[in-house]
C-alpha cells in the first residue's frame, strides 16, 4: 500500500523544517538527493511534518477515491464517526444535519464512536481495579502506540491489552448490521489510516478518512445542510464517551477519580508524551500510576482543518455533548451497555523495533571534526533538527542526515566555495584572455589559409594542364576548368550548378581504364607518372600522385595533341633518344676499346716470342 506520508520533491524547497519537527527522525536527507525523504517504516503518523511544511510539499495518502469505490460497490456501508465532529464542523448548526449529510453521501448507517468509548472506558476501569503492581499505558492513541512499538519496545508489555474505541464500535456495528457490512472510520487523525490495519475479525475496518477529506467530499457532491432534514445517529448512542476528543475525556467516561491524590491515572497530552514514556520506563516503580497519553488531543488532530482554535473547538464539543445529554435515554444506553458487556475487547500489540545502531566513538569524533565541533555542547542550536551536535553526528553516521544541514558547516563550506570560486573565476578570466588571443591568431591563420587556398584555386584554373583531386571514394574534391572542358558539355552544365564539380563521382565521368588508375594509386599508395591514355580521340598523358595515403589523390593530365605540348614532348623525347644513343655509343666505344687493347697485347706477345726464337737460332 502507498505510504501514509510522502514528500513531493518538485514542491519541496529543502528547508528541513520537517526534519526539525519530526519527533522520531523518520525523515532522512542523503547527499545524492539533498531533499528530505520520509522513511515509512520509521514514521508514527503524528503529522508534525505536515503542520510545519510551508510549501505544502508533504502529501497525505488520499482515501477519497477508495471511499467512492466502497460506496458504489452495492453493499451496505456504515460510517463510524469520531465525537470530535463538533469541533471540526461548527458551521453545521445541528449535528443531526451532519448525520443526514453522511447518509446523503451514500452511507446506510451512521454510528458515533462514543458508544465504543463507553465500552472501552468500562474495560479500563475494570483493568485498573483488578491490577495489582503492574502499571499500564492506555492504548487509545495510535500515535502513542506506534511510538512505543517502534522506539520503546521494552514498554510493549505495558500497553493496555484493550482495543481502541473505534475497533470496539466496529464489533458492535457488525453484531447489529451483519458481518458483511462495510465500515469506514471518519477520524480527526491521519494515523487512523494505518491504525485500522491492526483490526481483524469482527473489529476489522475497511477504510479510514479524515475530516478534511470528508469536507472535500461534501463540496464535490454539492451536499449542504440547508437542503436537508434532521437525522440522528443509529443506536446504540454514546454517553460520556462523547468527551473522548479531550485528553482526559476517557477518564471521565470510565468514572475514574481525577483528584490528584486519588487518581490512579496520569494524563499527558502533546509532545510531552515522549518524555512521559521515558519517565514511565525509568521511574514507574516510584511513580506508581497508569499513564493516559495522547500525542495530540483528537480535537486538534492532523486530520482536522488547519488553523483550528483549541479552546473554541473544546467549547463547541461541550455544547454538543450537553445537547446530546438532554435527549439521551439513559435507560436505553444502560441496556445497550449490558447487552455488549460480554463483547471481547482484548487486543495485542507487536514489537516493530526501528532503533538504529549507535556508531563508534571514533566514527563520531571524525564526523564532529569534519563539522568543526571538537567540543560539542550538550545542547546545539537546533537548526539541523537535532537536540545536540552529538545527536546530529549520530544521525549522519546512521544515514539520516548530511553535514550540509548544519548552519556552521554550510556557512564555512560556502565561504570556502566562494574563495574557490573566486580563484576559479580569476583562472577563467586568464584562460579567456588566452582564448581570445588564440582566436585572433587562429582567425589570422584561417584568413591566410583562405587566401592561400584561393591563390591555389586560381592557379589551378590558369594551368593549361588538366588537374583533378579526389577522395578515397573517387568523389571530386577540386578540379580546374581544363579538366571540365575535357569532359565535355554535360560536365560544363553541371559545373554551372555545382562549381568545380565538387562531390561528383569520378566513375561516372571517366571510363574504367582511366579511373581505375586512381583506384590503383589509392590502394597501393604508389604514384603513376607519364602514363599515356587514349581518351576518345585524344592522347592524354596522365600522372597520378598520392596526396594523403589511402585518402586523397591528385592527377595532372596533359593533352598530347596541343601544339605547346607536342613541341615540348618532341624536344623531351628527342633529348631522351639522344641521351639514350649517346649512352649506347659510349657502351660500344667502351667495348671496342677493350677489344683493341686486348689485340695489342696479343700482337706484342707474338712479336716478343718471334724475337726470342730468332736469337736462339743465331746462337
Amino acid at each position: 500500500m502507498e505510504a501514509l506520508l510522502k514528500i513531493n520533491s518538485e514542491t519541496c524547497i529543502a528547508c528541513y523544517a520537517c526534519v526539525r519537527a519530526c519527533p522520531v527522525k523518520a525523515i532522512r536527507v542523503q547527499t545524492e538527493q539533498v531533499k528530505p525523504e520520509i522513511i515509512p517504516q520509521r514514521c508514527i503518523g503524528c503529522g508534525s511534518c505536515v503542520a510545519v511544511c510551508g510549501p505544502g510539499a508533504i502529501e497525505i495518502r488520499n482515501s477519497k477515491d477508495e471511499l467512492q469505490k466502497i460506496l458504489r460497490a452495492g453493499k451496505k456501508v456504515a460510517a463510524l464517526v469520531d465525537p470530535s465532529i463538533a469541533g471540526e464542523f461548527p458551521d453545521i448548526t445541528d449535528y443531526r444535519k451532519f448525520v443526514q449529510m453522511l447518509r446523503t453521501l451514500g452511507f446506510h448507517y451512521v454510528h458515533e464512536v462514543a458508544f465504543g468509548v463507553d465500552l472501552v472506558a468500562r474495560a479500563y476501569a475494570k483493568l485498573f481495579e483488578e491490577t495489582k503492581g503492574k502499571y499500564y499505558i492506555m492504548s487509545n492513541d495510535p500515535v502513542t502506540v506506534s511510538f512505543v512499538e517502534k522506539y520503546r519496545t521494552g514498554l510493549v508489555p505495558n500497553l493496555a491489552p484493550i482495543m481502541p474505541p473505534v475497533a470496539a464500535t466496529a464489533s458492535v456495528v457488525r453484531k447489529i448490521a451483519g458481518e458483511e457490512v462495510g465500515l469506514v472510520h471518519i477520524s480527526p487523525l491521519i494515523a487512523s489510516k494505518d491504525e485500522i490495519r491492526r483490526f481483524k475479525g469482527a473489529s476489522r475496518i475497511d477504510l479510514a478518512i479524515t475530516f478534511v477529506e470528508l469536507r472535500e467530499l461534501f463540496i464535490e457532491a454539492n451536499i449542504h445542510e440547508t437542503d436537508l432534514e434532521y437525522s440522528d445517529f443509529d443506536a446504540p448512542l454514546g454517553y460520556k464517551g462523547s468527551f473522548f476528543p479531550v485528553a482526559n475525556g476517557i477518564i471521565q467516561a470510565a468514572g475514574l477519580e481525577e483528584e490528584l491524590h486519588l487518581t490512579p491515572v496520569l494524563t499527558v497530552e502533546g509532545e510531552g508524551m515522549i518524555n512521559a514514556l521515558n519517565e514511565f520506563e525509568e521511574n514507574i516503580g516510584t511513580i506508581k500510576h497508569h499513564f493516559n497519553l495522547f500525542y495530540k488531543e483528537f480535537l486538534m488532530g492532523r486530520g482536522t482543518s488547519a488553523g483550528g482554535k483549541r479552546f473554541l473547538r473544546q467549547s463547541q464539543l461541550i455544547k454538543y455533548v450537553e445537547k446530546r445529554f438532554k435527549t439521551l435515554d439513559r435507560g436505553s444506553w444502560s441496556a445497550s451497555m449490558d447487552e455488549f458487556e460480554t463483547l471481547d475487547l482484548k487486543h495485542t500489540f507487536r514489537t516493530d523495533d526501528q532503533s538504529l545502531p549507535v556508531p563508534s566513538d571514533s566514527k563520531l569524533k571524525k564526523i564532529l571534526k569534519d563539522l568543526d565541533q571538537l567540543n560539542p555542547s550538550a545542547v546545539g542550536c537546533g537548526a539541523c533538527g537535532y537536540a545536540s551536535c552529538t545527536d546530529f553526528a549520530i544521525a549522519i553516521a546512521q544515514g539520516l542526515a548530511i553535514p550540509e544541514m548544519c548552519n556552521t558547516y554550510a556557512s564555512r563550506n560556502r565561504q570556502d566555495h566562494i574563495r574557490s570560486l573566486k580563484i576559479s573565476n580569476e583562472k577563467l578570466a586568464q584562460a579567456q584572455d588566452l582564448l581570445k588571443k588564440s582566436e585572433r591568431l587562429a582567425q589570422k591563420e584561417n584568413e591566410a589559409a583562405r587566401e592561400a587556398s584561393e591563390i591555389v584555386r586560381r592557379m589551378l584554373h590558369k594551368l593549361p594542364s588538366m588537374v583533378v583531386i579526389c577522395d578515397m571514394n573517387l568523389k571530386i574534391i577540386q578540379t580546374n576548368d581544363s579538366f571540365i572542358h575535357m569532359l565535355g558539355e554535360d560536365a560544363k552544365e553541371i559545373n554551372e550548378v555545382v562549381p568545380g564539380l565538387t562531390g561528383a563521382d569520378l566513375k561516372t565521368l571517366l571510363p574504367y581504364n582511366f579511373y581505375n588508375l586512381f583506384t590503383y594509386v589509392l590502394v597501393h599508395n604508389e604514384s603513376i607518372t607519364n602514363r599515356d591514355i587514349q581518351h576518345e580521340s585524344k592522347m592524354l598523358n596522365v600522372s597520378i600522385f598520392v596526396i594523403e595515403k589511402e585518402k586523397i589523390v591528385g592527377a595532372v593530365i596533359r593533352d598530347m595533341s596541343a601544339p605547346e605540348v607536342q613541341k615540348e614532348e618532341v624536344v623531351k623525347r628527342l633529348t631522351e633518344v639522344i641521351d639514350k644513343n649517346l649512352g649506347l655509343a659510349q657502351q660500344i666505344g667502351f667495348i671496342l676499346g677493350e677489344g683493341t687493347s686486348e689485340t695489342e697485347r696479343m700482337l706484342n706477345s707474338i712479336v716478343e716470342s718471334y724475337k726470342l726464337g730468332k736469337d736462339l737460332k743465331d746462337r
